[in-house]
């Protein structure tokens, strides 16, 4: 699969910073002096805790080149790291671990989840955010498709592998053996968007990518066309054009 494209992603900058801003409002830790944006894609999560953390080291990770590239040209005085969130550990002296919409992507995340926690000194803040959206139209639309003739057999499985997320259950009795304050959370955004094309277009940034990537160009576009037509009847215009696509996430706060 290609490289992330920072273009595409902050084509709807505003919208993807909402549960950015949410998240980071719910860290209790007034200061902090080691603080790891995990996911930090183009920097605008990482400019958020730069903001809010004036004095703190903030360093960025993430596993894309090209989100990496913007990041540090919209930040240059913070460092970024270059790594797979699968086998990153953080310092020992870390904070506060923050991710805005990263873990869904990561294989075995809730491991991954228990183990950076559990490395969190006294006192330390891990912070995440994840779409909770597999069951959306966006989304069922996405792999539907996918099985329809001419993209059958163009398509690999592995992008039928992203899975649901688990229920706020699992991840309570995951993770509140591990801290002394654990605040789990779901939030239903609405966002307005001009039509199903712009639908497609947010989504080709993150959880169309494994589709519509293998393709060639002319079998790329007719899966966007037929997506789109799908997508249209889920989503139908309001009074003034626009679209609302709802939009589930996961909040996890967890205080060592």
């Amino acid at each position: 699969m290609a490289d992330w494209s920072a273009q595409q992603y902050l084509k709807f900058e505003d919208e993807r910073t909402r549960p950015a801003r949410d998240l980071l409002a719910q860290v209790p830790a007034a200061q902090a002096r080691g603080v790891y944006d995990l996911g930090c894609g183009p920097g605008n999560s990482t400019e958020l805790l730069v903001a809010r953390f004036p004095d703190a080291e903030v360093i960025g990770v993430d596993s894309s080149p090209d989100m990496l590239s913007k990041a540090r040209a919209r930040l240059p005085a913070c460092a970024f790291v270059q790594a797979d969130l699968s086998h990153w550990s953080a310092p020992g002296d870390a904070d506060i671990l923050y991710s805005n919409a990263t873990f869904q992507w990561v294989p075995d995340h809730l491991v991954v989840l228990k183990r950076l926690l559990s490395g969190l000194k006294p006192g330390g803040v891990l912070a995440v955010q994840m779409p909770d959206n597999m069951n959306e139209p966006s989304h069922v639309w996405m792999r539907e498709v996918a099985k329809e003739p001419p993209w059958t057999g163009r398509i690999p499985q592995s992008a039928f592998a992203r899975d649901d997320l688990f229920s706020p259950e699992d991840y309570y009795d995951a993770l509140k053996p591990l801290c002394a304050h654990l605040d789990i959370w779901h939030a239903h955004y609405q966002h307005a968007l001009d039509g199903a094309e712009a639908i497609a277009e947010w989504f080709k940034a993150t959880a169309l990518r494994p589709f519509v990537d293998p393709l060639a160009p002319d079998h790329r576009r007719a899966f966007l066309q037929a997506y789109i037509a799908r997508i249209a009847a889920a989503y139908p215009a309001r009074h003034d054009g626009k679209v609302l696509l709802r939009f589930p996430r996961l909040f996890i706060v967890a205080c060592r």
